[in-house]
């Protein structure tokens, strides 16, 4: 075997490649090892009205198998968006079915992996201190109930889920034109939500389940469910990653672990 050293010109060589350990690797006659990159963790985009139900099943799982799950809450037409944008996620789990068809119809997600693990109802609040029960029907009167200058805070009614249920509601219930000057359009459900438990809305109109995790606001009614569409949570994995650490959590999210989080939390699992 030869013991001959590296030449002069190859240990300059490797000075300049690679710096004072390659060229030491170099005289040595060894390879450096080449370094590990840790795997980026799997992040899921999720409607803002899952943002403590999915919380309490990112911990559940990284539990169980030691993994961190990323997680980005926002309403979903701005997560559909982001996506179109490039902006990375594994999985996207809309508040309504519109947002997922539209990242369908952009190619961002896989349809072949839609699923609808969960439901919720729609609500009326107010802050606690001014809650009175009400029945929501075509004749109910909206302008006595708000009084001189109250407002209802939801969703923007024309892209937010929440708020694009709150217009289909109000507008079946022939109440749409009397109060939409009074609609006061949220970025996302929690943002609704925050007016209400502030005393800046007179009332809002939210999920039972943000409802149920607020402080300081009481459910006053629940709209009919006939008044509008079904609310169901479409799950879908991001087009180009459907890998082994994506399916695992995707699978986690709709098992029998994470549906006792949902119930848990009010959502109507199926």
């Amino acid at each position: 075997m030869s013991s001959r050293l590296p030449s002069r010109r190859h240990v300059l060589r490797s000075l300049a490649m690679g710096g004072v350990a390659a060229a030491v690797a170099a005289l040595l006659g060894t390879a450096l090892p080449v370094p590990v990159r840790a795997e980026a963790p799997v992040t899921v985009f999720a409607a803002a009205s899952l943002t403590n139900a999915f919380q309490d099943i990112g911990k559940l799982y990284k539990a169980k198998t030691g993994t961190e799950i990323a997680f980005s809450f926002a309403a979903s037409s701005a997560l559909a968006k982001q996506l179109e944008a490039g902006a990375p996620a594994g999985i996207f789990a809309s508040a309504d079915t519109k947002w997922m068809d539209y990242s369908e119809g952009k190619d961002l997600t896989l349809k072949a992996t839609r699923v609808t693990p969960i439901g919720n109802s729609l609500v009326l609040i107010m802050p606690a201190d001014a809650a009175k029960p009400v029945t929501l029907d075509a004749s109910f009167d909206w302008m006595a109930f708000l009084g001189a200058d109250g407002r209802i805070a939801t969703g923007l009614t024309d892209s937010v889920p929440i708020g694009i249920y709150a217009k289909t509601a109000l507008t079946t219930l022939g109440a749409w034109d009397k109060v939409k000057d009074r609609v006061v359009g949220a970025e996302s459900v929690r943002a609704a939500l925050a007016l209400v438990e502030r005393g800046e809305a007179a009332a809002g109109i939210v999920y039972s389940t943000d409802a149920a995790v607020a402080k300081n606001v009481k459910v006053v009614a629940t709209f009919p469910a006939g008044s509008h569409p079904p609310v169901e949570y479409p799950f879908e994995i991001v087009k180009g990653q459907d890998n082994p650490a994506t399916r695992a959590f995707f699978d986690f999210l709709t098992g029998p672990e994470a549906k006792v989080v949902y119930a848990r939390y009010g959502f109507v699992v199926k």
